[in-house]
């Protein structure tokens, strides 16, 4: 696929996106893709962890970037864990919020605290687009992931072994038209084990979901 044809692409499916909800990201095959992902993966888990959890410290979710909410809405049904739900939108927060669940309003993980959280779940912006046919809107933040697609995936990396506990998971979609080699390269240098747990393809695209692990 050539750059200019990519580059067609992106802008059609920014600008699909916002005919359907002009300041959201609504759900659709990347969020259930992600979502039974991560179901699949705790459940396996969830058991062990609540054998060593207490009253006081219950397993603790974090959807990063929830848009509407519908995945960590997902999670919260079917996980026996504490789900939290951030997005920097404000208008994301309150649809999240209109779904029963804990929203906080913060930019990545800003303002969470050092090991703090087991499981990390983020859907990130990654359609690369140029610089020159940008809106500029919530939309825009929700879609686009700058000129190669991973222009919030690299700081978000950098800052999860921070906030996860020990022997936490971060759980990541990826798609080809970001660079898979790329990502699974970065998160390896940054101190991630990585383990693909869910593939899909699609006409333009082929989404990953990467299991993230920093050895004790």
């Amino acid at each position: 696929m050539t750059d200019e044809k990519l580059s067609d692409d992106s802008r059609s499916r920014l600008a699909d996106r916002r005919g359907l909800e002009p300041h959201v990201y609504q759900p659709a095959e990347d969020s259930a893709l992600l979502a039974r992902a991560v179901i699949e993966s705790l459940s396996n888990t969830d058991s062990q962890k609540h054998e060593t959890a207490t009253a006081s410290s219950p397993t603790r979710l974090l959807e990063v970037g929830t848009g509407s909410g519908w995945v960590a809405e997902q999670l919260t049904a079917e996980l026996d864990t504490h789900v939290v739900a951030s997005d920097l939108n404000p208008h994301a927060c309150r649809q999240a919020r209109d779904r029963g669940l804990a929203v906080v309003r913060a930019n990545l993980l800003d303002g969470f605290a050092d090991h703090s959280i087991d499981s990390l779940v983020f859907n990130p912006p990654y359609l690369p687009t140029d610089p020159d046919n940008e809106w500029d809107d919530w939309m825009e933040h929700a879609l686009s992931g700058g000129t190669d697609g991973r222009r919030l995936i690299i700081p978000f990396l950098d800052d999860a072994p921070r906030v996860l506990t020990t022997g936490g998971a971060a759980f990541l979609l990826v798609s080809s038209l970001t660079g898979y080699d790329a990502v699974v390269d970065y998160a390896r240098e940054v101190g991630f084990a990585v383990a693909e747990v869910a593939q899909a393809s699609y006409p333009f695209e082929v989404l990953s979901i990467l299991k993230l692990t920093v050895d004790p």
